[in-house]
């Protein structure tokens, strides 16, 4: 199940059904690829993609953020943006790779942490 948790003309964010904090940001735009975008779509999800990595750190403090781009399942452009554990269920592997353990992670409020969000990317419109 998808939770929309952001959204403004250029871009929303869906939170990731997982076991880390993990967030997707979509274009409004049906783009398919980064390229495709107008030069305003770009700057607004590249600027949300870093406010994003800096509130997870921020809010977190995880050892690593992973930022992906692939769109090969779904062709609309979107840029995952995850924090990243050594005791999280697949790390050091993707979380689209090997599980390398059960975790036990004890997160901070994911709805604290969206709290914080929005009110970082409400500030830059």
């Amino acid at each position: 199940m998808t939770t929309r948790i952001y959204e403004n003309t250029y871009f929303y964010i869906d939170k990731e059904d997982a076991t880390i904090p993990w967030v997707k940001i979509f274009a409004q735009k049906p783009y398919k690829e980064l390229s495709d975008c107008d030069e305003q779509t770009k700057k607004a999800m590249l600027d949300a993609m870093q406010i994003v990595e800096k509130v997870m750190l921020d809010y977190y403090h995880p050892d690593k953020i992973n930022i992906a781009m692939f769109g090969n399942y779904v062709p609309h452009l979107h840029i995952h943006v995850m924090a990243r554990f050594k005791e999280d269920s697949h790390f050091p592997e993707s979380m689209w790779g090997i599980k390398q353990r059960d975790s036990k992670l004890k997160l901070a409020s994911f709805d604290s942490f969206v709290l914080q969000l929005c009110q970082k990317l409400s500030q830059t419109n």
